[in-house]
């Protein structure tokens, strides 16, 4: 292993993972690469969307040759932290297969109810289940190994998934991993500055808590073709979650 490409949802523990893993000592790791590609092609108008595409690569090939080129700063592994929903329609992903991918899903209540906290949902490929299933059967169909993580599972006991995850990786486990100094980081994406408030005050993994609370009756539809597509990758987690 020396490519991770992690593909999560908004509003899931990405950055807090992504965290763990850049304290690790042989580990680089980069931040959504693709956000400004996503945010030039959609059009969308996210927080910040000025900024994130001005500070990033716009054109999907050449970051994809990027992602896949030498590991920067001489380390062993590079953890690449990415959002499914910035995989848009006509993209090429023949580059993932380079890649060990991973798959990090979280219950679409508690995604959904988060996401409203912060912006406006729209569309369920706002929320990427569909963009994860899709790559799940790519890769599936390719015969390509991945794994699928629940958040959840993460968040109940840190230890015994991340040395799980390490193993099924081929990666020594650090206890580095287990914590963190707060605060933020180089690496963090500018748009860090709307979306990270929790992570950048964190020191490590924060107790799983379901979200309280329900969503109001025009998400229904959209939250139950969520649900349809998380089920079936909850299906294929590496170590039994919350029951649904």
């Amino acid at each position: 292993v020396n490519r991770i490409a992690m593909w999560s949802g908004p509003r899931n523990i990405s950055t807090a993972l992504m965290r763990s893993f850049e304290n690790r000592p042989d580990c680089v790791v980069s931040d959504e690469p693709f956000y400004s590609h996503y945010l030039h092609k959609t059009g969308i108008d996210h927080p910040m969307r000025d900024e994130v595409i001005e500070s990033g690569n716009t054109d999907w090939d050449s970051i994809a040759i990027e992602l896949t080129g030498p590991i920067p700063k001489g380390k062993l592994i590079w953890y690449q932290k990415h959002m499914a929903q910035h995989n848009l329609p006509g993209c090429d992903l023949g580059w993932v297969q380079k890649l060990t991918n991973c798959i990090l899903i979280r219950h679409p209540k508690d995604v959904m109810l988060s996401y409203l906290e912060k912006y406006e949902i729209d569309s369920e490929d706002q929320l990427g289940y569909n963009q994860q299933l899709d790559l799940f059967k790519l890769l599936t169909d390719l015969d390509i190994p991945l794994l699928v993580i629940d958040a959840a599972d993460i968040l109940i006991n840190p230890g015994v998934m991340l040395r799980l995850i390490c193993e099924k990786l081929g990666i020594p486990f650090f206890e580095e991993m287990l914590s963190w100094p707060a605060g933020i980081r180089a690496n963090d994406g500018i748009w860090g500055k709307h979306w990270y408030g929790s992570v950048e005050v964190s020191t490590g993994f924060q107790p799983y808590i379901q979200k309280s609370g329900n969503l109001q009756p025009e998400y229904q539809d959209m939250y139950y073709a969520c649900l349809e597509s998380y089920k079936e990758l909850y299906s294929h987690r590496i170590q039994r979650g919350i029951e649904l």
